[in-house]
């Protein structure tokens, strides 16, 4: 009897290491069967020991494949022309992809079946295989990454005194395995946030821009201080009252955050952006409303989730409301103005400007009673009054600024001749010059 390989047959004339990926080919596909004590050109070589070498594949398959397949294989031992030639018989899988466990669900760690032969497959087919298995909810797929750390979720769960468990939490499937929502929550979080300070109302010159990785919890926790710290105060004297005003309300700041936050569409690899303008904040997510709602809906409280396991994180967390509260509490925080918040939304993203209350028009005078302080340069000078010299590192460190920023901000000041530069390399500090 002579063997010829097809894309449903492979031959092999003894059990080697690569037959794990002939294995989770057939099964990422139609299935196959594999024999072996076959030469490649079809003829008969026979196996001594046909009864070790399925133990030895068994061995194999259940130490090496992910998820288990040992369920959609079967093994035979064939008697042909007096030689004993073994036969697994693989069956399409019901859980695909399978991988090779320490490669991991990458083209490196999945295989499938090109013609003859077995060879990786595509990202885009994973997330294929991967959507087929676990159905739309992105959050519920199997993360194709899966060498996950969790320090920020950790420590903020820590804060709340709620414990992290991760299957319990949806982070981890039953077989294991993390999930896209484990990923978004990780460390290694994919995706990002973009931040973007522009001067004056529209995109022509930039002031700063940085973008925050990391745990979707670590990246909140630094742009909203990022923002905050931009969030310049201003002080209207009536009387002899003072009455402080910050340019965006605190709880607009907050909400918009989580809303961007807790309701984009993660499976599009998109950053999230926002852009700070003298005269309003846009905060844009990808992912349009979901079907069936309107503005009006959510402008009235209906909340009608995108990532309904994340949100009840954020919401066991005391971060979000799950009463569709957001909104309208951006809305009642412009109450006492005359501009009002805007909404817009398109089929593939939702942008929410807050106006800054604080903004004068340039045809407006600016009164000469005004006190604008809080801005980065007065609270550095501020902090400079109190210290006969400082680093980049002491500034960086007390106004939780990145590197990159607070070396831009300080060498404004120098340039202005608001500060001094002294010293070289890792002794270079800055002393506070003195008004002539």
């Amino acid at each position: 009897m002579i063997f010829q390989e097809t894309e449903t047959i492979e031959l092999k004339r003894i059990v080697v290491d690569d037959l794990k990926k002939e294995i989770i080919a057939f099964a990422n596909c139609h299935g196959g069967k594999i024999y072996i004590g076959v030469n490649d050109d079809g003829t008969v070589c026979g196996l001594d020991n046909p009864d070790e070498s399925a133990l030895q594949i068994s061995n194999m398959i259940r130490d090496s494949i992910k998820p288990d397949i040992t369920l959609f294989v079967r093994y035979e031992t064939l008697c042909i022309n007096n030689k004993n030639v073994l036969m697994l018989d693989i069956q399409e899988g019901c859980e695909k992809p399978y991988y090779i466990a320490k490669k991991g669900l990458r083209p490196e760690g999945v295989y499938v079946r090109q013609g003859f032969s077995s060879v990786p497959a595509s990202s885009s087919l994973i997330r294929k295989m991967i959507k087929e298995t676990d159905g739309d909810s992105f959050e519920q797929m199997r993360s194709l990454e899966q060498d996950l750390t969790f320090l920020s979720a950790k420590s903020e769960f820590d804060e709340s005194n709620i414990p992290f468990k991760e299957k319990n939490l949806g982070i981890q499937n039953q077989d294991g395995l993390y999930t896209n929502l484990g990923l978004l929550l990780s460390d290694q979080c994919k995706h990002t946030i973009k931040v973007a300070v522009f001067n004056g109302e529209t995109q022509n010159v930039f002031q700063d821009r940085n973008e925050f990785t990391g745990s979707l919890f670590k990246q909140m926790h630094e742009v909203y201080s990022y923002i905050d710290f931009r969030n310049q105060k201003h002080s209207d004297f009536s009387g002899l009252k003072r009455i402080d005003k910050r340019d965006y309300p605190e709880v607009a700041i907050r909400e918009a955050l989580l809303n961007l936050i807790v309701h984009r569409e993660y499976s599009y690899s998109a950053s999230s952006f926002i852009r700070m303008y003298a005269d309003r904040i846009e905060l844009t997510s990808i992912g349009g409303l979901l079907k069936g709602i309107t503005l009006e809906d959510i402008q009235l409280g209906i909340s009608v989730c995108r990532n309904p396991k994340l949100a009840n994180i954020f919401y066991r967390l005391e971060l979000i409301e799950a009463y569709g509260t957001g909104i309208q509490k951006i809305l009642d925080s412009y109450s006492e103005s005359e501009i009002k918040p805007q909404f817009v939304t398109t089929e593939n993203a939702f942008k929410i400007i807050l106006p800054n209350l604080n903004h004068q028009k340039k045809s407006i005078k600016i009164m000469e009673d005004t006190i604008i302080y809080d801005c980065p340069e007065n609270k550095i000078v501020e902090f400079a009054k109190t210290h006969t010299q400082f680093t980049r590192k002491d500034v960086q460190d007390t106004f939780n600024l990145s590197q990159t920023t607070c070396g831009r901000i300080l060498n404004r000041m120098k340039e202005e001749g608001q500060i001094s530069q002294h010293g070289k390399g890792k002794n270079t500090f800055y002393v506070l010059n003195e008004k002539k």
